[in-house]
C-alpha cells in the first residue's frame, strides 16, 4: 500500500506497510444483531423455529391467556394495566430496581436495558407493551422477536424539560391510549416562544397521530393536543390484516465469499422466484471478505428456502440458521460487526529497520484501541466499480440528468464477462439520420435494451429489470425514470447516499485539516440526551448517527470553546440533505461550496419523479474498536532469525458499532490508504 500523506489521522504513530484481503478468509465479517449476539452463533431454540398457528383472533386471545407466564391470566386484557398480575414476581421486581435506577441516573449518557423476558403471542405481548408505558410512561418498550426489552425513553426526557414531568406522563399516556376522540391539553403557557417548542416537538415526535392548536381562555393560552381522525373503510382493513396474517417470512443467516450483499440478495431472488425488495437485511456487507449476515425473505417457507441451499453453495453462500418469523428485518437493526482480520507482508515505512517492525505493529494498534480513529466511510460505500463509482451515479439522479444516470449505471468495468459484455453493447451508439425522430431514437435504443438484457446474466437482477424497462419504455427521460423506478427503493436510494457520503468523507477531512482536534465555536456536537438515540435509526445509513432533528444537536460556543467543555468524539458532522444544521463556522461555508461545485444547493436531495427524498442526519467524526485483540505471527522460512525480524503478519480482532468501516481502521492502524 502507498503511504497516504494526503489523509488526517487521529494518531501520530509511524505505521506499517502490509497487505489486506490476500483471500477472503483474510477478512471475515459477522453481524452482531440488536442484542449484540454474533449472527452465526448458536442456533435459535427449537420452539421459536416453529411457525404458529394461525387461529382466529378470538382463539388468539384464549391462547395468549393461557400461555401468558403468571398464573392468574384470566386478567390479562388490554384493560388491565397492574404490572402484579401481568408480569412474574421475579421480573416485576427488577423492573421496579431498573426505574429506580433509571431516576437516580437521570440525565446520564450511558445507555441501559432490561430484558423482561419472552413472550410468543403478539397479543401478550401488546398487553405488556401498554402497561409498562402506563406505570412508567419514562421508559421505551421494544421487541426484539418476541423478547420485550425496556429502557429510558428520550423523547419523554424532552417533553419533560419543556412542560413537567407529570404533564409528560399524562401526555404519554394520552398517547398510548389513542381513544378515539380525546385530546389532551397542556397547563397555560405565557410564552409564546416556549409554545412553539411545545408544538415542534410533539408534530415532530408524533404529527402522524395528532394535531396541535393553541386557544386562549381568559387571557391564558395554552396548547390542546387533539387525535387524528382515521377514515373508516373495515372491509379493507380486514382484507389488509388477513393477507398480513397469510404472509410468509422467513429469517436465515447468510454467509456468502467475494460477493456484494445486493448481488448476492439479486442471485437468490432469481433462483427463488421472488423480487429482490422481498429480502429485507439489517446493513450492506464487504463484497471481499467472508461475510455472516442476517436476512428475511417474504413469500418463502423455510422449506423451500432449504430446498436451494445447492443452488446458493455453487455461488459461493451459504444458509443457516432457518426459521419462520412474523416480520421482515429492519435496516439498521444491529448493533455492529465483528472482524477477525488478517494483515500480510509487514513491513516499515521509510527509512525505518525491520528490527524495529514488532515495535511499530504494537505502538500503532495500541494508538487505535486508545484512541479510535477518523470516522470515514469506507470503499464499499462507494461500490466495486473502478471506472464509474456509486456517488457519481447518485449526483446524477440528484441533478436529475435520467439518461446519463442510466449511461454511468451501465458503465463497463475492465473484463470480459457477459455482464461487462452486455453492458458495452447497451451502450453501443446506434447510427441514425439527424432527422430521425425522437421517438424513432427511443425505437432504436430499446433495441440494444433487449439484446443486451438477453446477454445480462440471471442473477444480475438490478440491470435486468433496469434493461427491461427501458427495452418497454425506450433510453429518453421517460424511460430511464421508468428503468430506476423499476429497482427496489432501498437499491435506488443507495445511490444518493452514496453521494452524501463521498462529502462527508471530504468534509472530515477538510474538518481536521483546517480546525485542528478539540471542538471550536460553530461545530456541532451531541446535546442533552440524544447521544442515546446514535443506534437508534433505522434508515439506510445504517448508523451510528442522530436523526435531522435540530433539536438533537448543539452549536458550540466560543465560551464552551475556551473552557474545554466538549470533546472531540462528541463532534458530529451533517450528511447532506433537506432537513440538516450544517456548522456555524468554515466548514459550514465549505459545505455550501462544496455542494455548489457540483450543482446542488442546501435543500437540493429531492428527486420527486424517483420517489426519493433524502432528510439528512449527522455522523459522529470519530470511531473507535471494542474489545480488540491482536497476534504477530511468524513465517517459516525465517524461524532461524531473531524474534526481531521475522515478524510476517498480523491478526486483529475487534468489534465496530454498525456504519463504522474496518477498512478505515486498518488505514489508521497502518497509516495507508487502503481504498
Amino acid at each position: 500500500m502507498e503511504r497516504d500523506t494526503l489523509s488526517r489521522f487521529m494518531s501520530d504513530h509511524e505505521g506499517f506497510h502490509g497487505t489486506i484481503k490476500n483471500s477472503p478468509q483474510d477478512f471475515v465479517v459477522i453481524e452482531r444483531d440488536i442484542n449484540g449476539q454474533l449472527v452465526n452463533g448458536p442456533c435459535v431454540p427449537e420452539e421459536h423455529t416453529k411457525r404458529p398457528p394461525q387461529p382466529s383472533q378470538a382463539a388468539k386471545r384464549d391462547d395468549a391467556l393461557k400461555q401468558s407466564e403468571p398464573d392468574d391470566t384470566d386478567v390479562l386484557t388490554e384493560d388491565c394495566f397492574d404490572l402484579n398480575v401481568i408480569l412474574r414476581p421475579a421480573v416485576n421486581k427488577e423492573l421496579e430496581r431498573f426505574t429506580n435506577k433509571i431516576r437516580v441516573r437521570a440525565g446520564e449518557k450511558e445507555k441501559v436495558e432490561l430484558s423482561l423476558g419472552t413472550y410468543p403471542d403478539k397479543h401478550q405481548r401488546a398487553v405488556v407493551h401498554r402497561a409498562v408505558r402506563y406505570n412508567f410512561p419514562f421508559l421505551q418498550t421494544l421487541t426484539d422477536r418476541s423478547e420485550i426489552r425496556v429502557r429510558e425513553d428520550p423523547d419523554f426526557n424532552e417533553l419533560a424539560s419543556l412542560a413537567s414531568e407529570a404533564e409528560a406522563e399524562e401526555f404519554f399516556r394520552f398517547i398510548d391510549a389513542k381513544a378515539p376522540g380525546s385530546a389532551f391539553t397542556f397547563l397555560p403557557d405565557d410564552s409564546k416562544e416556549h409554545r412553539t417548542s411545545v408544538h415542534h416537538f410533539v408534530s415532530r415526535r408524533f404529527g402522524k397521530l395528532v394535531e396541535t392548536k393553541s386557544f386562549t381562555d381568559q387571557q391564558r393560552t395554552s396548547i390542546t393536543v387533539r387525535l387524528r381522525e382515521r377514515s373508516r373503510q373495515p372491509k379493507k382493513r380486514a382484507i389488509a390484516e388477513c393477507q398480513e396474517e397469510a404472509t410468509l417470512y422467513t429469517a436465515f443467516t447468510l454467509r456468502k465469499e467475494n460477493l456484494e450483499t445486493l448481488e448476492a440478495i439479486s442471485y437468490m431472488a432469481a433462483v427463488l422466484g421472488v423480487l429482490p425488495s422481498d429480502f429485507t437485511y439489517a446493513g450492506i456487507k464487504d463484497k471481499r471478505a467472508i461475510t455472516y449476515q442476517a436476512m428475511v425473505v417474504k413469500k418463502i417457507s423455510p422449506e423451500r428456502l432449504q430446498d436451494q441451499v445447492l443452488d446458493f453453495k455453487r455461488r459461493g453462500m451459504q444458509i443457516s440458521h432457518v426459521r419462520p418469523v412474523s416480520e421482515p428485518l429492519k435496516l439498521g437493526r444491529l448493533q455492529g460487526n465483528h472482524f477477525d482480520l488478517v494483515i500480510r507482508d509487514l513491513k516499515p515505512h521509510g527509512k525505518s529497520q525491520l528490527t524495529e517492525l514488532q515495535h511499530l505493529v504494537k505502538e500503532a494498534v495500541e494508538n487505535v484501541k486508545n484512541r479510535g480513529f477518523v470516522n470515514y466511510y469506507g470503499p464499499q460505500r462507494f461500490g466495486s466499480g473502478s471506472c464509474v463509482q456509486a456517488d457519481q451515479v447518485g449526483l446524477a439522479l440528484l441533478k436529475e440528468k435520467m439518461e446519463a444516470s442510466v449511461k454511468l449505471f451501465f458503465t463497463p468495468e475492465d473484463g470480459d464477462d457477459l455482464q461487462n459484455k452486455a453492458k458495452r453493447h447497451f451502450l453501443l451508439t446506434v447510427p441514425v439520420h439527424p432527422r430521425t425522430t425522437n421517438s424513432l431514437r427511443a425505437s432504436l435504443s430499446s433495441g440494444n435494451a433487449k439484446e443486451s438484457l438477453a446477454l445480462m446474466p440471471a442473477y444480475k437482477a438490478r440491470e435486468r429489470l433496469m434493461l427491461r424497462a427501458l427495452h418497454r419504455y425506450g433510453s429518453g427521460q421517460e424511460g430511464c425514470i421508468r428503468g430506476w423506478l423499476s429497482l427496489p427503493h432501498s437499491m435506488r436510494v443507495f445511490y444518493l447516499h452514496s453521494y452524501c457520503s463521498r462529502v462527508w468523507n471530504e468534509a472530515a477531512k477538510y474538518r481536521l485539516q483546517t480546525l485542528g482536534f478539540k471542538p471550536v465555536q460553530g461545530d456541532l456536537v451531541l446535546w442533552s440526551g440524544s447521544e442515546k438515540r446514535l443506534k437508534d435509526t433505522t434508515e439506510e445509513l445504517n448508523t451510528p448517527q442522530v436523526r435531522n432533528s435540530e433539536e438533537q444537536v448543539h452549536v458550540v460556543t466560543s465560551v464552551e470553546e475556551k473552557d474545554e467543555v466538549f470533546s472531540l468524539d462528541q463532534v458530529i458532522l451533517p450528511m447532506p440533505g433537506n432537513s440538516v444544521k450544517y456548522p456555524e463556522n468554515v466548514l459550514g461555508q465549505w459545505y455550501q461550496e462544496r455542494l455548489a461545485e457540483d450543482g446542488l444547493g442546501s435543500s437540493r436531495f429531492r428527486v420527486t419523479s424517483l420517489k426519493l427524498n433524502i432528510p439528512g442526519c449527522y455522523r459522529p467524526l470519530l470511531a473507535k474498536p471494542q474489545n480488540m485483540t491482536y497476534s504477530l505471527q511468524t513465517s517459516e522460512e525465517l524461524q532461524g532469525q531473531s524474534d526481531q525480524t521475522r515478524v510476517s503478519s498480523l491478526s486483529v480482532n475487534f468489534n465496530l458499532d454498525a456504519s463504522c468501516y474496518a477498512t478505515v481502521c486498518l488505514g489508521e492502524i497502518m497509516k495507508c490508504n487502503l481504498s
